[in-house]
Order: C-alpha cells, then structure tokens, then sequence
C-alpha cells in the first residue's frame, strides 16, 4: 500500500528527518507536535499557550490530510511535569468530542526545544 506523505504550512515544518504526517490507507499517523509557532517557528510562552499550540498544530495536519481530530483514534500526550494534566483535559475537551479517542499520557524527563508538552496522534479516516 502506498504512503502519502501529508505537509501544510500551517502547522511548523519538520525539525528533523521526518514528515509531518503519512497516510497509508485510510490511517493518518501524525507525528508529534510541539508548541511552535508554524510562522515563527519559535517556541510559545509558557504551558497554557503550548497546549493550545500543540493541539491547533495538530488541527492543521488533520485538515491538510482532509479531516479532523474527530477522526483521532489514538492520541500521546507527552508532559514534562505531570502537574499539568488537568490543564491538558481542560484544552483537549475543546478539541474533542464524544466518543473520545484513546490516549496515553506520559511524563517525560525533557522534550525537544525545551517544550513543555507534545503530542502525536493516530486518524482513522472513512
């Protein structure tokens, strides 16, 4: 089956070897999203405006795939302290509506560009 690699300018470019989000079928698998601004590039300030980045970065992937976060059926919540959990329920319920997906969330020693929280998710189209 071939994959379909799924980019938009709408949410921040790859900092690394790896693609926004690959579509294989009708499963979308996003790859973590931290709180970067998409046209900065430069990391939000503080923990309530990364999660409402990480999701909305989300949003984006899931609309150039050509759907929603509805579609999530697996969702990862990264945290570097756990503390913040509720804050994460808080903003994810505006996000998210019944039946929501599954989802793990895992505290983490560090995240990549000194991120307070990321996230990565699975869709499944159709």
């Amino acid at each position: 089956m071939p994959r379909q690699i799924i980019s938009t300018p709408d949410a921040p470019a790859a900092i690394g070897p790896y693609s926004q989000a690959v579509r294989v079928g009708d499963t979308v698998y996003m790859s973590g999203q931290i709180g970067l601004d998409p046209v900065s590039m430069q990391m939000v300030e503080g923990i309530d405006a990364q999660i409402v980045r990480v999701f909305d970065n989300l949003k984006a992937v899931a609309a150039a795939a050509g759907t929603t976060l509805d579609a999530t059926a697996k969702l990862n919540i990264f945290l570097v302290d756990l503390g913040n959990f509720a804050k994460v329920n808080e903003v994810m319920a505006r996000y998210f509506k019944e039946p929501y997906p599954a989802r793990a969330a895992i505290g983490v020693k560090e995240l990549p560009r000194g991120a307070l929280v990321e996230a990565d998710a699975v869709l499944v189209i159709g």
